[in-house]
């Protein structure tokens, strides 16, 4: 498998847990694009929202989808990256795309365990369960307008990645 693979959905699905094991097991490069950015702007997401706001850090987005987007790699990408309608088209026509979809009181338990409030500016400022409940359905129908493949991401990253090598394998077969 040459083409990229991008990891879409929502904060807490695993985008970067299982994209690690996932490019172990394809023997590919890993990117997580929230991290490059971070990397490249020298500051965290949080930083960037709170002194450039939401527009700033899309358009900074969109650029690092672009940078990473090379052959054999897996790339994690940030929850909103499916906002922007042409991101979406970029990586259906770049890569393979795959929506990792857990239900809302998974991703809630997962962001509780492991908050990563540097990483993870609250959207609307509301208790993370409403938060969470109310992103999703604001963006589920866009993962799933982005996404070649949808994985049941409540499972562990082990059982994911297999449902992904799967899903690739029996899509490079037919």
């Amino acid at each position: 498998m040459t083409q990229p693979i991008f990891l879409v959905g929502p904060r807490g699905c695993g985008k970067t847990t299982v994209g690690l094991e996932l490019a172990r097991a394809c023997q590919s490069q890993f990117v997580d694009t929230d991290h490059w950015l971070q990397t490249k702007a020298g500051r965290t997401i949080a930083e960037i929202v709170e002194k450039e706001g939401w527009e700033t850090f899309r358009a900074l987005e969109t650029e690092t989808l672009k940078a990473v987007s090379a052959p054999s790699t897996v790339i994690a990408t940030g929850g909103g990256i499916i906002l922007a309608e042409h991101n979406r088209g970029f990586m259906r026509e770049h890569g393979i795309v795959i929506y990792l979809c857990a239900p809302v009181a998974t991703l809630v338990e997962r962001l509780e365990a492991f908050p990563e409030e540097g990483q993870r500016p609250t959207l609307t400022g509301k208790p993370i369960s409403d938060e969470v409940s109310e992103v999703l359905a604001e963006r589920d129908a866009l993962y799933r307008e982005a996404a070649h493949h949808v994985v049941d991401a409540s499972q562990t990253p082990e059982q994911v990645v297999s449902h992904i090598v799967t899903a690739l394998r029996l899509a490079c077969a037919s």
